[in-house]
């Protein structure tokens, strides 16, 4: 059983991001980058299921430009066994993205998708529905918990109310949440061995898909800094400013 993982390369979570004095976007210049969070939970996903016997292969995917192989490489590090590198210099919006993967599926006819809830950078939380969508397949969100067997999948995930246990046949996609796994950390051996696995690199046209944004950016704005706060005498003058100032009650 194949297993397809999107990856993708967005600012670190660490580092503040900073907007554009333009407008037009965020500053990513000299920004550390890595691999979205969730995506990285998805390929540790999938290498258990990999090291348990159930998966045969897993291979990971990712869209964008040339500095993309460097997640790549490192989701290989993790255990993935070889990689895909849809290279494009265009803004690649979530349906892009999808359809992008769409003609990815098509090609390696994979069982289940495994891919992050969301991206840090834009939380669209889109693609993965969409994805599912256009190759008409069953798929579970917000997994926290993923048992895969007799060509299902069973998917614990976290709703507003607390936890929902569906079960999805297979070919499925299904999005990991945070409390699926801890990621581990790749060794160096593995980083290593990550340099020589295979890497294959095409283009959205080969593909026959058409990335041109559908959506524009007018402008970004970081948001108002937050004002100091103040000392009150009395919780009636308390009152009284969330009343008359704060107009919150």
């Amino acid at each position: 059983m194949k297993i397809l993982v999107p990856v993708k390369r967005v600012v670190d979570y660490n580092v503040k991001v900073r907007v554009k004095a333009d407008g037009t976007g965020v500053d990513i210049a000299n920004a550390k980058m890595s691999m979205n969070p969730f995506d990285e939970i998805a390929v540790e996903e999938a290498v258990r299921l990999k090291e348990a016997g159930i998966a045969s292969e897993v291979i990971v995917v990712s869209a964008g430009i040339s500095n993309c192989q460097e997640t790549l490489r490192t989701a290989m590090a993790l255990g993935a066994d070889r990689a895909i590198l849809i290279e494009t210099d265009a803004e690649l919006q979530p349906l892009a993205v999808a359809k992008l993967l769409k003609a990815v599926c098509a090609k390696e006819q994979p069982q289940i998708v495994l891919c992050g809830k969301q991206a840090i950078d834009d939380d669209a939380n889109q693609t993965g529905q969409m994805l599912a969508a256009l190759m008409n397949w069953p798929q579970a969100t917000f997994a926290s918990k993923l048992v895969v067997a007799g060509g299902k999948a069973t998917v614990t995930r976290e709703i507003d109310g607390g936890l929902e246990t569906i079960e999805i046949a297979l070919p499925a996609l299904v999005t990991s949440d945070l409390r699926l796994n801890e990621p581990r950390y790749a060794t160096l051996p593995n980083i290593m061995k990550a340099k020589r696995k295979p890497l294959e690199i095409i283009t959205p046209a080969a593909l026959g898909v058409d990335v041109a944004p559908r959506l524009k950016t007018l402008t970004m704005a970081e948001p108002p800094k937050r004002a100091a706060g103040i000392l009150v005498a009395s919780v009636a003058e308390l009152v009284a400013k969330l009343k008359n100032e704060a107009k919150v009650i």
